[in-house]
This record gives C-alpha cells, structure tokens and sequence, in this order.
C-alpha cells in the first residue's frame, strides 16, 4: 500500500448527508478489471478495490461506480454477463463484495453498479437452455430468434448490423438466428416477455438489498424493439444510416430509442423508490438531447449521461452551446445535468482533445499512436482545464479511473495483445478500446507499477511510471493534487444548479459564474488574456504575468 500524505476531506459530503446526492455528485469509475489486484493474477478484483477506497476517499468522490464484476467471459470486457446476480470467481465472492459496499460507507462513499439488461452472455442459463429447447420452445422466447431467409434459411432475417461489426445476427446449429446488436456472445433479451422482466426486478432488489445505493443502464436505449412481423429492415427506410436515430421519426427505429422502453423504466421507478434512501439510475442512451431527457424523468431512471459534451472538440463556441443545450435537456426533465470526459469506450481526453479536428480516432489508433504524433503536455494542459471547466458546471461529474492522473491514451498496444472483441469482429479493422483500460498505474515500480505482485492483463508502457500515483501524491502542481483539490474546493462553493454567462468577452474564453461570486474562466484561445475581478481559488496551469495563459481554467471567488 503507498502511505497517503492526505486524509479524506472531514468536511460534510453529499454522499451521507443528502438523499439527493446524485444530482451533483462526483462520481469515480472504477473498471475494476484495471484498478487493483489483490491475488496477483494480473486481473483486478474486488479485494482490490476494497484495498483502493481511499485513493477515492482522498480525491474527495462521492460515489463509486463499478462497471461489471458479474461472472463473464469476458467476450466484451464483463458487459457480456453469465449470471446477474453473483460475482465472476476470478474478480472475488458476494462476501467481498458486501465488503467493499461497507468500506465504501465507512468512507462517505456511494455505491453504485452497471446493470446490463439489453443482452446476457450467451453462458447464461436461459440462453444455453434456449439453445437446447429447439426452435418454437417457450425458453427461445426470452430472446430474440427468428428463421433465416433465402430458400433454406440460411440468410439473416434483416439486414440490421452489430455495432461491434457485420451482421446482428448469428445462426445456430438447428438453423434458426439470434439476435446481437453487440458481439455474438451476447444474445439480445425480448423485453415483451414478462419473465424477463421480473428476473430484472428480482436483479434490482437483489443489489438494492445488498446496500447498493445506484444503478448505471447500459444501452438503456436499446430494450424495447419492434419485433412484429415482417422484420423491416433498415434498407426499407430511404436515406437512414444503421445508426441514425435523427433521421428517423422520435421513437420509429427498429430498435433504438423506441417509446415503450420507458414503460421499463417506469416500472423499475416503482422499485428504486421503496428503498429509503431512493436507489438513483442513470441511463446510458446515446440519443438526441430532447429524447435523453425522457429516460431521466423523475419518475423513470432520473438522470442519463450526457454524450454530446464528451463528444464537443475544443472549442469554446462548440463547447458553451453544448453546455447550454445539456442544461436545457436536464431541466426538460427536472434533473440535473452530467458531464463527463472520459470513460471505458472511448479514447481518454487527454489524449482526444488535441488530436486534430477531423481526425479519424481508429486510424491514429492502428498507427500507434503515432499518425498524427500529438503533443502530450498540451493535452495535459487541456485535459486540466477541461476538468475545471467540468467541475464547475451545475450536475453530476462522472470521472473515469486514472484521469486524476492525467493518464493519456494507451495507444501503442500491439495487435496480438488486443483483448476487445471490436479487434476481431471487424475483421481487425478498428483497434477497439484497450488503449483506454490499461491497469492502473500506483508505484513507480514493479511487475505492474504497483496494480498488483505480477503483471498485468493488458501491457502497462513504460512511460507509465511518471504517471502513478505514488509519483504524484502530494506533489504541488501534480495532476492529482489539481483533482484533489478541485473537489475539496467544489463541495465547499458548490450551491444550486444555475449559471450566469458573463457579458462578451475575449473571443474563445468561456466565462460564467454559479452563485455568490464564485466564477470559472476557461481560455480555449490561443492567446493568454486578463481575469476578470475576483480572489483567484485555482487554476488548472500557472497564471503567466497574472494573465490567464492559453488552454486554462481559473475558478474565482
């Protein structure tokens, strides 16, 4: 364990002392294959975790979020699930679990879990039964298997495409096909079906029982499908992409987005509120913001992520009207907005932000990294000054491990490590999102830079060691002492979930102040500027000659 020169800010957090925490709470991200590992198996675990808390505690988080710790085979990182209400051998026991939840409490932290309800994995119970029962059998009917078409079967029923790649569904060895909107290892559900539902509610309470205070939906927007025969497919409808919802008419594709989903969640409301405290959810729905605002009603899931932030190139036109536009979306639904940068499906920021617009990600990915070659400390600088613009916003902050550490993408990871399922499924194409769950670095040293006494399951570069958080901590200027100190600041000024932009100003500086006095500057430009009036509480980078230099944010109070 690395000695700590901090101890968890004493001062009151939402996260014991509020029921609505949520609404603007920090909350880590923890992919907890990456995090930490306690049995020295190079794969991370809960014990790991458990061991790890104060690292959150220290930062000043809220909440923990715990992407999938579920029994998998990983054929997609965990998200692929065998068994929703246990936990993976290899990742611990429900008796660490329960423990990690009551260090977690100890520590003034919030717990929440990644619910995956659109697909289990193909090891799952009903699915391996529906493969036994045969075509027409009441098991098949909890998922999605349809004849084939041609003159015996042997074409797909629709044209519909996985999004990891090539068709969305795969034949089996009687004839008939399932459906898989991701891998084909992860069988897609029938929501229509009553048992599937009700094994999901026994799933909620289950975790809720076990003091789980949250639950994060993935591809919350995918439940409901139109399955009424014919199948249509997506070349029926003229001019609409696999994937385009904002050419379709609200709630009319196949399978995204449609308006009996919300039935689910309305449902699942009724469950979440007969825990006291309320357990929170937030949908992961990549859709336009006017449809997002649906899924966080109050009286459906309550909050949604919002992508469209996390998807804004650096720029302060682009990025003020985003934050403007999300706001809105949050106050359609009487929620509070969210903002993140990064997470375990797309390149890390520090990275992203100073590709050059118009980059294509994949490729600079298969070239290593190294087409276009970027500048690192300026995406360092910009991934600090984006943290504060982020921090200062009016909602709930979603951080993602190893971001506190500036951790830029992993981009040089050879092929023939390459563990995510995109790698092989696009027929090695896309390089997929390794790059951005490389376990953590915690040492300057060791098999894994202190992840655990061995190695690790993905390669951690060299380059790492300047990154860990034994490097780091207590280290004035550090990344992480920037982060420490945001969120030990942000609790005592954070109040209400209004901005006021300020009068134009300087061309790219986004400029706006929350509630007595308190501002945040952000210097998007290429030329460094005056603050306005104000005590100067933090700034991402050193003021240059007092001016607010390029690429920098300043809080002011």
């Amino acid at each position: 364990m690395i000695s700590r020169t901090t101890t968890p800010d004493p001062s009151p957090d939402l996260s014991s002392s509020d029921p609505n925490w949520w609404r603007q709470a920090v909350v880590y991200q923890v992919y907890p294959r990456s995090f930490a590992d306690a049995d020295g198996d190079g794969l991370g675990d809960l014990r790991g975790v458990t061991e790890r808390l104060t690292h959150l505690a220290a930062l000043g988080a809220d909440a923990l979020w715990l992407s999938p710790f579920y029994p998998s085979e990983l054929a997609d990182g965990g998200y692929d699930v065998a068994d929703y209400r246990d936990v993976d051998p290899r990742l611990g026991t429900l008796d660490d679990f329960d423990a990690m939840v009551a260090e977690a409490h100890r520590l003034g932290l919030k717990v929440i879990v990644d619910l995956v309800p659109n697909h289990t994995s193909h090891r799952h119970a009903w699915f391996q039964e529906a493969l036994a029962a045969g075509p027409g059998s009441a098991a098949r009917e909890r998922y999605v298997f349809r004849d084939g078409r041609g003159a015996h079967g042997e074409l797909p029923p629709t044209d519909w495409q996985s999004v990891f790649g090539g068709s969305a569904w795969r034949r089996v060895a009687d004839g008939q096909w399932y459906l898989h909107l991701f891998a084909p290892e992860q069988p897609d559900l029938d929501w229509s079906h009553e048992e599937v539902r009700e094994d999901f509610r026994t799933t909620l309470r289950f975790w809720s029982d076990r003091g789980v205070d949250g639950f994060r939906v993935d591809v919350a927007h995918a439940l409901a499908k139109d399955l009424t025969e014919p199948l249509r497919d997506l070349g029926d409808l003229p001019g609409v992409a696999e994937e385009a919802l904002d050419h379709l008419p609200p709630g009319g594709h196949p399978y995204w987005d449609r308006d009996e989903v919300h039935e689910i969640y309305r449902d699942w409301r009724t469950i979440l509120d007969s825990y006291t405290p309320p357990r929170t959810a937030v949908a992961e729905a990549w859709v336009p913001g006017p449809r997002r605002a649906l899924y966080a009603r109050a009286d459906e899931l309550g909050q949604a992520f919002n992508f469209e932030y996390l998807q804004t190139p650096w720029d302060a036109g682009a990025l003020g009207q985003a934050i403007a536009d999300s706001l809105d979306t949050a106050r359609a639904a009487h929620a509070s907005a969210t903002w993140v940068l990064s997470n375990h499906d797309v390149v890390r920021h520090a990275s992203r932000l100073v590709l050059p617009p118009g980059t294509d990600e994949n490729a600079w990915l298969l070239s290593g990294g190294r087409a276009p070659g970027i500048d690192l400390a300026q995406g360092l600088g910009r991934a600090r000054a984006a943290t504060l613009l982020m921090l200062a916003l009016p909602g709930s902050s979603y951080v993602y491990q190893g971001e506190e550490l500036g951790l830029p993408e992993v981009a040089e990871l050879p092929f023939e490590v390459l563990q995510d399922p995109i790698w092989e499924q696009t027929g090695r194409v896309r390089k997929g999102r390794d790059g951005c769950r490389v376990p953590l670095p915690w040492t300057r040293s060791g098999p894994s830079y202190g992840f655990g006494a061995g190695g690790a399951w993905l390669p951690q570069p060299q380059w790492f060691a300047e990154y860990a958080v034994e490097a780091q901590d207590g280290v004035e200027g550090s990344t992480l002492e920037l982060y420490r100190t945001a969120l030990r600041l942000r609790r005592k000024l954070l109040q209400g979930e209004e901005l006021t932009w300020a009068d134009a100003g300087p061309a790219g500086v986004l400029d706006f102040a929350r509630h007595e006095g308190w501002r945040c500057v952000a210097n998007l430009s290429e030329t460094a500027v005056p603050l306005p009036a104000g005590e100067v509480l933090l700034t991402s980078s050193p003021l240059q000659d007092g001016l607010l230099g390029p690429d920098t944010t300043a809080w002011l109070g």
